[in-house]
């Protein structure tokens, strides 16, 4: 295990050059855009503009472990009875052109993950890139850095969430938080990526965090603090999602660059347009992007549900599986290996035309 002033050492020692990167994501208006033209250039779909969406997928467990080893063993694989995150990531990218060749364009991975329970009460597990202070986890990195490689190649953004709720105690304080933000930044300015978008905090309303800086009502501080590094003269665009049905607050909206919302709760796909008209009246509103990455509710084989509907209003629409077979239960299998998984796949091919 490296200590912080090894890790410093590390980063004060020349690096080596980043790679040419292939992808960038920018945003237009309220139109995501790769490489300077819009994603799903022209595509419409039945009256639907989908041109400028991002629709994505929360596999926020691609680079998951667990340090606690009294529970390490909750997510050994059924077949070896051992819990391996080398072999997570691996098959997570094995998994990622399958995943781009339906036309989804992003995902969200967190360096905190999320349940690997799907939803849980209490998070005994210990899941973080972070260390104590705000330092990085290098093995943690080191997964992350194959992720977002292939990434790269594949043309795909990759929505980096820094904090979980249930996680975010493994900071030892608000000034730690900062830290972490500072480390992953620029960390990630430093590997040269270009198709990343911050998400500072999943669910910044959530009663589970304990730092007070991370909560909604100074979110907006971290976000202004992502935006404010600027590793080799560039910034990354940045925002925080709040609770499922809800709607983000002034100042995160004032502070973001695009917003995130969740479709959880939402059993009425009626309230998805809802949620998205409300957004854009709320006081600080400037036009943006609208990216829901988190939804658990299907009916993909319906002519409405909540997926039609965000994109029936222009916002983008993200899925979320929590179930036992899903994209969230650790062990996972990044196959498309469901029915639901597959429902959602097809939908998304013929949205996008792929």
């Amino acid at each position: 295990m490296i200590d912080r002033r090894s890790f410093l050492a590390l980063l004060a020692a020349p690096a080596l050059p980043a790679a040419p990167r292939q992808t960038a994501v920018s945003v237009d208006g309220d139109r995501f855009m790769i490489n300077g033209k819009p994603t799903y250039q022209g595509r419409q779909y039945k009256g639907m503009r989908i041109e400028g969406l991002l629709m994505n997928s929360r596999m926020v467990q691609g680079i998951f472990d667990d340090l606690n080893p009294e529970t390490r063993s909750r997510w050994a694989y059924p077949d070896t009875k051992r819990w391996d995150p080398d072999r997570n990531t691996r098959e997570f990218v094995a998994a990622m052109p399958q995943w781009r060749s339906f036309g989804l364009l992003a995902f969200t991975i967190n360096l905190q993950g999320g349940s690997p329970e799907g939803y849980s009460k209490a998070q005994p597990w210990h899941n973080s890139a972070f260390r104590a202070d705000g330092s990085l986890r290098l093995d943690y990195m080191g997964r992350l850095e194959r992720i977002l490689d292939r990434a790269d190649e594949l043309g795909m953004v990759a929505i980096v969430g820094l904090f979980y709720a249930g996680q975010d105690q493994r900071l030892v304080d608000d000034e730690a938080v900062k830290a972490g933000v500072h480390s992953a930044i620029e960390w990630l300015g430093g590997q040269g990526y270009r198709n990343i978008l911050i998400e500072v905090a999943n669910e910044c309303d959530n009663r589970g965090f304990d730092r007070d800086i991370i909560k909604a009502p100074r979110i907006h501080e971290l976000i202004e603090l992502a935006k404010s590094i600027r590793p080799g003269g560039r910034r990354y665009l940045a925002g925080a999602s709040f609770n499922g049905n809800r709607i983000p607050t002034a100042n995160v909206v004032q502070a973001s660059d695009f917003l995130l919302l969740h479709g959880n709760g939402v059993t009425d796909p009626n309230r998805i347009t809802e949620m998205v008209e409300q957004t854009r009246k709320v006081a600080s509103y400037q036009t943006m992007p609208i990216l829901f990455n988190e939804d658990d509710h299907f009916d993909f084989d319906k002519p409405v549900n909540n997926m039609t509907k965000a994109v029936g209003t222009y916002a983008s629409w993200g899925y979320f599986d929590p179930y036992t077979d899903g994209y969230q239960t650790v062990p996972v299998d990044w196959g498309i290996n469901t029915e639901r998984k597959r429902a959602f796949f097809n939908l998304v091919k013929e949205l996008t035309g792929s």
